[in-house]
């Protein structure tokens, strides 16, 4: 394990909010598709189920997807922003089935600022652990999606789908097939 467990999960949601954007349709584009989303994801805490709670996840959505791809500098200075905004308080907490783990406001903060304070606090762990190569965004050349690569020897380079791995490998498969083809003739 590279981070703790929950950090693990905190950046595998992260990355989860930011790819919801490449989906087509958004999956986060009405109120019954973010709370599939918190569902799927294990989101605790209350929900005002309003259009501007919906409007300000798809905003961090974006400043996430800023950070992911951004240097130490300003990854610091996005984390630093969204742990001030939000208010961020941390304390140890056990529920649902968790043990002990951070929560960095309380389960009545705006949903918004409790997702962007745990991806905060995720995003801190990988900059302390001077991990930051671990942030990445699928290798596949027609993908834009972001992973978290949390593999032993960090060989991760294409996102979740499993779609993109599959296909930059059949298109390999058949450039070296053609490849050899020419040379025979």
């Amino acid at each position: 394990m590279v981070f703790t467990y929950d950090t693990e999960v905190a950046l595998a949601s992260a990355a989860a909010l930011v790819n919801t954007a490449s989906e087509d349709p958004d999956p986060l584009s009405g109120d019954a598709g973010l709370t599939r989303f918190l569902d799927q994801e294990g989101f605790s805490g209350s929900r005002t189920h309003t259009a501007a709670e919906l409007k300000a996840v798809l905003r961090l959505r974006e400043t996430l997807r800023d950070l992911w791809a951004a240097g130490e500098e300003a990854l610091v200075e996005g984390i630093n922003r969204l742990l001030r905004t939000s208010r961020a308080l941390p304390q140890l907490v056990r529920h649902d089935g968790w043990d002990w783990h951070l929560h960095c406001t309380p389960p009545e903060a705006a949903l918004a600022d409790r997702m962007a304070t745990e991806a905060a606090m995720a995003l801190a762990d990988v900059v302390r652990a001077r991990e930051l190569e671990r942030l990445r965004v699928c290798a596949a050349s027609d993908c834009s999606d972001v992973l978290i690569d949390l593999s032993r020897n960090r060989s991760r380079r294409y996102c979740g789908t499993g779609n993109c791995g599959n296909r930059e490998n059949v298109r390999a498969y058949r450039l070296r097939q053609s490849s050899s083809l020419m040379d025979t003739k």
